[in-house]
């Protein structure tokens, strides 16, 4: 097409679309969908000695070997990778009696702090929460919530509702 074409075209558009005969409806452009505020997320009041037992968990977890089944890689029905730990108990089993070349076993030396055993990365107590009238009993500094797997669609949307109100972090919000 020549440039002198385009113009006249364009032209020719915008007046069918303007003008209109009686038995056709035209339609307005899309409008684009506004970006929704994010609220930014709520963080948890704590000690020092918290702090700190999150931080020295946080260095443990980046030096904790992967605790793999023994033999993981030779078989696929032991899961590969993602194989489940499993203590080894054979009589002749050298991973088991500590053999350097082998993967270390797990045991209790590997345990993070325990100021911070049990709380959520962001330093929140996870409460497990099925109603909305569960969040009455959450301390919003020190607590957040996690919907319970069996709730609904519906009902999760209005915990997430409740919880906005009461200022509750909950941590698997999802779609909500």
């Amino acid at each position: 097409m020549s440039e002198e074409n385009k113009p006249q075209e364009t032209q020719a558009v915008e007046a069918a679309a303007t003008s209109g005969s009686e038995g056709e409806k035209t339609e307005a452009p899309a409008a684009t969908p506004q970006p929704v505020a994010v609220q930014p997320k709520q963080k948890p009041e704590l000690d020092d000695e918290t702090k700190a037992a999150l931080a020295v968990r946080e260095e443990k977890d980046k030096q904790r070997p992967a605790f793999r089944r023994q033999e993981w890689s030779r078989y696929k029905k032991l899961g590969g990778k993602k194989a489940p730990w499993r203590r080894p108990t054979g009589i002749h089993s050298k991973q088991r009696r500590h053999y350097k070349y082998r993967a270390p076993l797990v045991s209790v030396g590997y345990r993070g702090p325990a100021a911070a055993r049990g709380l959520h990365p962001s330093g929140f107590e996870e409460v497990l929460v099925h109603r909305p009238e569960d969040l009455d009993a959450i301390d919003s500094k020190t607590q957040g919530a996690r919907i319970g797997g069996t709730v609904g669609g519906r009902k999760a949307e209005a915990i997430c509702k409740r919880a906005d109100e009461l200022g509750v972090r909950v941590f698997n919000r999802g779609g909500n």
